[in-house]
């Protein structure tokens, strides 16, 4: 949509400024200590580097020396970035000055604006970055001599062919209201216990991503997970269906279950949701396909033995790239980093059937925040380019009164299928049905359901059996 743009040095930045920052402009990158403002100017600047630009770095807090220790401590080489340091030396305590006429910013202003004119009109450089430009109030007599100044100084570097990203210390002591007001655009960076977040408040000439994007300060920088929003990454698929490679199973559902829905497979502890999941996997598989068990609870070894028991290869599908088993930590990601990982199975490794097990270890990631609102995203993203989501649900209640979800998420399912005990003649058995299906029509009886050491086996339906939902079942005399 936007050709003529500067990279910002991170993907997930440029993909919020719909490709970067535009050329000639100043850019506030605003925020409270360790925020990661600093961290955000080394990637542009070496977006630069990358592209051949001469860029130069104005300091006017942090001695050189420090910098280049943190540019190298990110992996980067700063041995390109030109440098002009204005930050106080240890010799400015050491020797006395005093001022008979003038005001300590009058005598050092006209010094320090001729070493940037002449560093600036020398290097020419295509990317300025200055930390931190609430320093220059201390050169400035007064709020409308700090505006005047850096306003004409902000004009003298995008005229000389400069794209500038600037920091601000702001605080409820030192507002930076005016430098919002004089930029072209403003990011601020939040940090809080929860998490640390990037948002965009103001950028001249172009649309943005409005929303609070979660960001990650890691050994090699930034990272930025923008907010998920479905509507943008719609794509035409093909309506088909999916088998499970069980006949019976099959009849049930008329067909199978469709690209692009949602299924919840519902039930409580140990009834069998997930191996029902894997079923769709493993034919899945067959065909060619990948998939992907996204598993909050169960590790991966656990689930290979478990799966291999049944006459589920999962070991085989595992070496051929045909699934993909990712064990996420409580509390690790925040929603728009999971979404991310999400995404680059489905755009970059293609891969066609998504399973969250469970949507309660779900919850857990979530880091406190809505679980309906991320959950919605995250599967309407998933279900507009055409994967089969499968969310299990797992019920506390073993016996009782059915009830399909008990965190409010029912109404994003196409189809919604469901597990229960039953007792038969002294046994426990299981049974499977399905309550709702959007595409199609579906069998509205129960069937019985078996996990053996050959695979899952679904019987006829179970016409004799009555209450089985209310949680009383009782098996009729056959006639």
């Amino acid at each position: 949509m936007y050709t003529d743009r500067l990279a910002t040095g991170i993907s997930g930045l440029d993909e919020v400024l719909y490709g970067g920052y535009i050329p000639g402009r100043a850019y506030l990158v605003r925020g409270g200590p360790g925020t990661g403002k600093t961290t955000l100017g080394w990637h542009f600047l070496f977006a630069g580097v990358a592209a051949g630009e001469a860029v130069l770095f104005i300091t006017l807090g942090e001695p050189v020396t420090q910098l280049l220790q943190s540019a190298r401590e990110l992996g980067f080489d700063p041995t390109q970035v030109k440098f002009l340091d204005l930050s106080p030396s240890s010799d400015f305590f050491a020797e006395v000055q005093t001022y008979d006429i003038f005001t300590p910013a009058e005598v050092e202003r006209e010094p320090t604006t001729q070493r940037i004119v002449e560093q600036v009109q020398m290097l020419k450089p295509q990317r300025i970055f200055i930390d931190a430009m609430t320093q220059f109030r201390y050169f400035a007599t007064d709020a409308f001599q700090f505006r005047k100044q850096a306003l004409s100084f902000l004009r003298f570097l995008v005229e000389q062919g400069a794209t500038v990203l600037l920091t601000s210390e702001n605080s409820p002591e030192a507002p930076d209201d005016d430098l919002q007001f004089m930029s072209d655009g403003v990011i601020t960076l939040n940090f809080t216990a929860q998490a640390r977040t990037l948002s965009i408040s103001k950028f001249r000439g172009s649309d943005f991503r409005a929303e609070s994007h979660s960001m990650r300060l890691t050994s090699t920088g930034v990272k930025i997970f923008p907010r998920l929003v479905p509507e943008i990454y719609t794509q035409p698929f093909t309506l088909e269906n999916i088998s499970s490679g069980i006949p019976e199973l099959d009849e049930l559902l008329h067909g199978g279950l469709e690209r692009g829905t949602i299924t919840i497979i519902s039930g409580p502890s140990g009834v069998g949701k997930s191996t029902l999941g894997l079923q769709f996997m493993k034919e899945a598989a067959g065909r060619g396909e990948r998939s992907v068990i996204y598993s909050f609870e169960e590790w991966q070894e656990t689930l290979v033995r478990r799966a291999q028991a049944i006459n589920i290869p999962v070991h085989a599908m595992l070496n051929l790239g045909t699934l993909s088993v990712v064990q996420v930590s409580p509390l690790h990601y925040t929603p728009d980093e999971f979404a991310s990982l999400v995404r680059l199975e489905v755009e970059e490794r293609q891969a066609r059937i998504v399973m969250l097990d469970s949507v309660a270890g779900y919850r857990l990631s979530v880091r406190g925040e809505d679980l309906v609102s991320h959950i919605h995203a995250l599967c309407k993203y998933l279900q507009s380019q055409g994967v089969a989501v499968l969310l299990i649900n797992e019920v506390e209640a073993i016996t009782g009164e059915f009830r399909a979800t008990e965190v409010g998420i029912s109404y994003l399912a196409d189809n919604l299928m469901f597990l229960r005990y039953l007792e038969m003649k002294g046994e426990l058995r299981r049974a499977i049905g399905v309550l709702k299906k959007r595409m199609t029509d579906f069998e509205k009886t129960l069937r019985e359901f078996e996990i053996s050491r050959y695979g899952i086996k679904v019987g006829k339906p179970l016409t004799n059996m009555r209450g089985v939902l209310r949680g009383v079942p009782e098996l009729l005399d056959e006639e």
